[in-house]
């Protein structure tokens, strides 16, 4: 099973790197562009069947390694993808 996890700033946590590349688009003549945030995408193959388990485990990971709870949030997507 293939999981996506997705962490990403918490919207009070001011996004440098989200700023510079918003200013650079910009620059780029993207007038339109509102707001940028950056994060960070996980893709995680696991050799589980069960999804409960496999999301208990990746929730795991997410808490201990991937996120910095104080200040990233994450989601994560079930979905058992067939290409990557």
């Amino acid at each position: 099973m293939k999981i996506s996890a997705i962490v990403s700033l918490k919207k009070e946590v001011l996004d440098p790197q989200g700023k510079v590349v918003k200013q650079t688009l910009k620059n780029m003549g993207y007038e339109n562009i509102a707001n940028v945030r950056q994060g960070k995408h996980f893709e995680i193959e696991i050799n589980e069947t069960d999804k409960k388990k496999a999301k208990e485990i990746i929730e795991e990971i997410c808490k201990k390694l991937l996120t910095n709870v104080v200040i990233e949030d994450y989601t994560i997507d079930l979905k058992e993808w067939n290409h990557l």
